[in-house]
């Protein structure tokens, strides 16, 4: 008994003395940047992104626009995306439907979610095969999604969730539901509001009275596991002072030993600094050499848009495939949904994280807590260069992975192969049905490892030639249910 009293004194102030001597973080991007990235963030490599606000009501810009920029597209006369947009086609809208006297703080009244079910939202998100979800908190037009009182600061109007519209916090529930359902739940954050009358004449009130007191707000409230800040790019962090407000999120807030950040909190910083890298519809260089994430929707906005037809969605295969290849170079897919004003998924948004679920349910071991392989991909033969975006247009359509893979264009390699690896194995996932056999290029497994098919249960016959192993592929059998979005095979390390 003595000894076993000893022992628990011993953990208890070796305990004790580990949380004294945690690490403090200083007010600077060399000591925040030495805080390492949670291991969750990287090992989930799929998430949902959430882009819902008053913009939700009149739901509607260009096809190849985002409507979240509904407000800034309107009062500036200026647009930009795809497809050659007109400038003018927001306003010219917004007289027609909403009248001349029309503003867009109306639109705050107008957005009621009067079917939002959270609940409903996080059973469709595990189902996909998701492991976090990010619900935008606040967008670049001010509008919070919780009751705070910061979002009225020199607005004299009620501008949240609580007071006008829905009449109720739309986050608490949110995050309940999402942790509920085994899911890491995270909120975006805009730094800056294009309209608030201290950020528009550049007054440092506009950081020290509303940006820092309402992200604290926000962040005691619903103590999130990641924070997606955004809207950093006018200004330099001498006048964000985003490193101090980081400083204190590592140090003292509820969330501080778990949080994931990531790169946008001053004009330069991507890339740069932060807990993660970011990109958005892969207008950016793709391989980072720390854990990134790539944004994109479904379609080519954020903010649901009326004006999406089907060919503007992207296909479940187009989205598997972008899976792949983004995990094959270490980062992670969060992939956008845009609620209607009244909390409904689209259709056809629900249909396609059902199908990304289904194949992951197979396939998922390949996906789920991998890390890059020596390489990436194995090409064939030919031109690997490509242009992702076209002339003229602003975003990555998502028709560019079938062009890479499938669809081979005159001239150009195609990615035969994905490579990710674990601990146990490595994996190269196929785009599309093999055939007979594949010939996997510079592997030699050790003799008697185990190559199978996932989804499939039987050992696969191989042998080595040279530097490569020839895989033997059997017939295809509809019995197995495979999907045929891609096809993974594990090779025992």
């Amino acid at each position: 008994m003595r000894q076993l009293f000893l022992t628990l004194i011993f953990c208890i102030l070796t305990g004790a003395t580990a949380l004294l001597a945690q690490k403090k973080y200083e007010a600077n991007w060399e000591s925040l940047d030495s805080r390492p990235t949670p291991d969750w963030f990287a090992n989930s490599k799929f998430g949902i992104f959430i882009h819902w606000g008053p913009y939700s009501v009149p739901a509607w810009s260009p096809a190849g626009t985002y409507t979240e920029w509904y407000q800034q597209w309107w009062y500036s006369h200026s647009i930009f995306g795809n497809n050659n947009p007109d400038k003018d086609a927001i306003p010219n809208l917004q007289k027609k439907v909403y009248g001349e006297e029309s503003s867009y703080y109306d639109f705050g009244k107008m957005f009621k979610a009067e079917l939002y079910d959270p609940t409903e939202w996080a059973e469709l998100f595990k189902n996909s095969g998701a492991k976090y979800v990010i619900l935008t908190s606040k967008h670049h037009d001010g509008f919070t999604l919780w009751p705070n009182e910061h979002a009225q600061n020199a607005r004299f109007f009620k501008w949240n969730a609580k007071e006008v519209g829905p009449r109720q916090d739309l986050i608490e529930p949110f995050m309940y539901a999402i942790r509920g359902a085994g899911l890491k739940a995270g909120l975006y954050y805009s730094l800056y509001e294009w309209y608030h009358p201290w950020y528009r004449i550049g007054s440092e009130k506009f950081v020290t009275d509303h940006y820092h007191p309402q992200f604290k707000d926000l962040v005691n409230k619903y103590k999130p596991d990641l924070i997606y800040a955004d809207g950093e790019w006018e200004k330099k962090d001498d006048y964000w002072k985003s490193n101090e407000l980081i400083q204190w999120l590592f140090n003292e807030s509820p969330c501080k030993d778990y949080v994931v950040i990531n790169d946008r909190w001053f004009n330069g910083c991507r890339h740069k600094h932060g807990g993660y890298y970011t990109t958005e519809y892969m207008r950016e260089q793709l391989d980072l050499p720390k854990a990134w994430e790539e944004i994109r929707g479904i379609g080519l906005s954020f903010g649901y848009n009326r004006d999406e037809d089907l060919e503007d969605y992207a296909t479940a295969k187009e989205l598997v495939l972008m899976l792949c290849d983004i995990v094959s170079m270490g980062g992670n897919l969060c992939l956008n949904v845009g609620p209607s004003a009244d909390g409904k998924i689209p259709v056809i948004q629900q249909q396609r994280l059902m199908e990304i679920g289904s194949w992951l349910k197979v396939n998922g071991e390949a996906i789920y807590g991998s890390r890059k392989y020596k390489t990436s991909w194995q090409w064939s033969k030919g031109n690997r260069n490509f242009k992702l975006i076209k002339d003229g247009d602003s975003y990555t359509t998502a028709d560019y992975i079938l062009k890479q893979t499938i669809h081979q264009q005159p001239g150009k390699a195609v990615k035969e192969l994905f490579f990710t690896q674990n601990d146990e194995a490595i994996y190269a996932t196929m785009p599309k049905w093999p055939g007979a056999k594949v010939i996997i290029k510079d592997m030699k497994p050790k003799p008697g490892k185990k190559i199978t098919l996932l989804g499939v249960d039987q050992e696969l016959n191989w042998k080595q030639k040279e530097s490569n192993i020839e895989v033997e592929i059997p017939a295809y059998n509809p019995e197995w249910g495979l999907s045929d979005y891609a096809y993974t095979l594990k090779i025992e390390k």
